[in-house]
């Protein structure tokens, strides 16, 4: 209901308000800029050669290097040193998983996920044994970063809770 009476409200007397707008003067536009008109004259200055600055560029010499060269020698100097910084894997996921290339060999310092995994499980199951430093000397990894690994992460642990009652539904193995 309010619409409507809104709608009555806003057309009422609209042909005279629009008759009134039409037939008012319309702006005029701005006078253009003095500069503006002389486009010609400022396209041909701009493609005359200016013989002072042709006899400036002539004199410069630009001297460069490869900067490809330089960073291909030192990562080969980079790479004869990470060479010597490499183990031999401890442990690794039995098969051809995920069609992931077979590793042979870690640089020093870092673990594959199933190295993770088995000393995170390694330690979980029996700390006496597996000390941190016992991992970090096994993997050569830093003390500091193994007391880390093993106090944030953990591997998974499945834990089946039985039902509280004998009348709930259970999976029935196959």
């Amino acid at each position: 209901m309010g619409a409507r009476v809104a709608r009555m409200f806003r057309n009422v007397n609209i042909e005279n308000r629009v008759h009134r707008e039409i037939s008012k003067e319309k702006p005029r536009a701005a006078p253009r800029h003095a500069g503006s008109t002389e486009e010609a004259g400022t396209a041909d200055s701009v493609h005359q050669k200016n013989d002072p600055l042709l006899a400036l560029l002539k004199t410069v010499y630009v001297e460069s290097t490869d900067p490809a060269a330089a960073a291909a020698q030192a990562s080969k100097e980079v790479t004869v040193g990470k060479e010597a910084e490499r183990r031999p894997l401890r442990y690794s996921m039995p098969g051809d998983l995920y069609s992931v290339v077979e590793l042979t060999d870690v640089p020093k310092g870092k673990l594959t996920i199933a190295e993770a995994l088995k000393a995170l499980s390694s330690y979980q199951r029996q700390p006496q044994t597996w000390t941190p430093e016992k991992i970090a000397q096994e993997y050569c990894l830093d003390l500091k970063d193994t007391k880390a690994l093993l106090q944030f992460f953990m591997p998974f642990q499945v834990q089946i809770i039985p039902p509280k009652t004998d009348s709930a539904k259970q999976i029935k193995a196959s």
